[in-house]
């Protein structure tokens, strides 16, 4: 990580790269979508079994969202019966490095009963 140059006065000047990155994964079940999808592909209702609480119109509008960005793939799988899958993409699988040091800090340093998650 780069830290950020200092601006007039010793103010620091907030890091680009981290507040968009934030912005995206900080989105409700974004960063849970690519953890879940470290394991291999998923199906849509694998997928919604494995995160409780996510809505179906939630979970296809942030799968759309992280394909858009290239970070999943959408596989169309042809029938009978009809299936779609999602996998992570390359640039997708780059990411998990980061997601499993967050998972362990967050293992180490945040109470359990504040995770609110799975």
């Amino acid at each position: 990580m780069t830290v950020s140059p200092q601006v007039g006065g010793g103010a620091r000047a907030c890091d680009g790269g981290l507040t968009r990155v934030f912005a995206f994964l900080g989105k409700r079940w974004n960063g849970m979508l690519l953890g879940t999808l470290a394991d291999g592909p998923a199906g849509f209702a694998e997928l919604s079994r494995a995160l409780p609480g996510i809505s179906e119109s939630v979970l296809s509008d942030r799968l759309g969202e992280l394909a858009r960005v290239g970070l999943v793939s959408r596989t169309v799988r042809e029938g009978p019966p009809l299936g779609v899958s999602y996998q992570l993409t390359e640039r997708g699988a780059a990411l998990l490095p980061a997601l499993d040091a967050l998972a362990r800090w967050a293992h180490e340093h945040l109470p359990a009963e504040s995770s609110g998650g799975c």
